[in-house]
C-alpha cells in the first residue's frame, strides 16, 4: 500500500515534466474522487488544467470514459481551437466551448472543474447564490458568480465566454438550471472546491426544507472565508482525499 508522507507541503518540480506528470496524476485521482462521490452523469462533466509548457493547451478528461476508469495516461491534450493534440480519445465539445474561455480568461488560475453533481444541480435550479450558513460554504462567500441564463447544451465559445464572464475573478460559479463551477491555482484547490461546493449545496438544500437557516455575519463570513477558502487552504484540505484514493487505486498512477 502508498502510504502518505507529513508534512504536506506544496510541491515543486525540477522540470516541467515532473509538473505535467503531478498534474496528471492529481486529475485522475480527482476523477476517481468525483466518481466515488457520485458526481458522474453519463458523458457529462469535465476537469481541465493548463499545461505548463503550453498555455494555449490544457489536459482534460477523455470525452465517453468513466471517471471511475481514468488514468494519468488517458487524460488527453486540446489546444484552444479545439484540436487534439496528445492522446487517442475525442474531446467533450462542451468541455472545450466553456474551458477554453476560462482559461483564456483566467491566466491566474491552472485548473477548473465542472460536472453535473445532484446537489449542485438541484441548487442551481433556484438561480441563487449560496448563504454563509456554515463555516464550510463561507469558503464562498462573496467569492461566487451566477450565470443566471440557461440556453441549452453549451457547444458555442461564446457561451463559455459568458460563463468567465458570469465566474468573473471569483473561485466559483452557479450555472442556473445547469450545475456548478470552480477553478483553482492548482488541480488540488479546483478538485476541493468542487467537493466543498457540491457538499455546501447540499447542506443548504437540507437546512432549508427543515426551517429558516441562521446567516453568519458578513464581517464573520469574510473572516472565515479567508481562514478556510485560500488557496494554500484549499490546497492542503485536498491531500487527505488524494492519499486515501491512490492507496486504494494505484493504477489511477499510471
Amino acid at each position: 500500500m502508498i502510504r502518505p508522507t507529513a508534512p504536506h507541503t506544496l510541491p515543486s518540480f525540477d522540470s516541467p515534466e515532473a509538473e505535467r506528470t503531478h498534474i496528471k496524476q492529481r486529475m485522475a485521482a480527482a476523477f476517481r474522487l468525483f466518481d466515488r462521490f457520485g458526481f458522474n452523469e453519463g458523458v457529462a462533466g469535465h476537469l481541465t488544467a493548463r499545461d505548463p509548457e503550453r498555455p494555449d493547451c490544457f489536459w482534460v478528461n477523455p470525452f465517453g470514459m468513466s471517471f471511475g476508469l481514468i488514468r494519468a495516461s488517458d487524460i488527453i491534450l486540446v489546444n484552444h481551437d479545439g484540436v487534439v493534440v496528445e492522446g487517442e480519445w475525442p474531446v467533450n465539445i462542451a468541455a472545450f466551448a466553456i474551458h477554453s474561455q476560462i482559461h483564456a480568461a483566467r491566466p491566474d488560475v491552472q485548473a477548473a472543474a465542472h460536472t453535473h453533481s445532484k446537489h449542485g444541480r438541484a441548487w442551481s435550479t433556484l438561480g441563487r447564490l449560496l448563504d454563509p450558513i456554515t463555516q464550510d460554504s463561507c469558503s464562498f462567500f462573496e467569492d461566487h458568480g451566477l450565470f443566471d441564463d440557461y440556453t441549452g447544451v453549451v457547444i458555442d465559445t461564446e457561451e463559455g465566454k459568458r460563463i468567465a464572464h458570469a465566474l468573473g475573478d471569483h473561485k466559483a460559479a452557479i450555472l442556473r438550471n445547469h450545475g456548478i463551477l470552480t477553478v483553482g491555482h492548482s488541480v488540488d484547490e479546483a478538485a476541493w472546491l468542487y467537493i466543498a461546493m457540491e457538499r455546501s449545496a447540499e447542506v443548504q438544500l437540507l437546512a432549508e426544507a427543515a426551517g429558516r437557516p441562521v446567516s453568519i455575519d458578513p464581517e464573520m463570513a469574510r473572516h472565515t472565508r479567508d481562514q478556510v477558502g485560500g488557496h494554500f487552504a484549499c490546497w492542503l484540505s485536498f491531500q487527505p482525499l488524494y492519499d486515501k484514493i491512490v492507496a486504494e487505486q494505484p493504477d489511477l498512477l499510471e
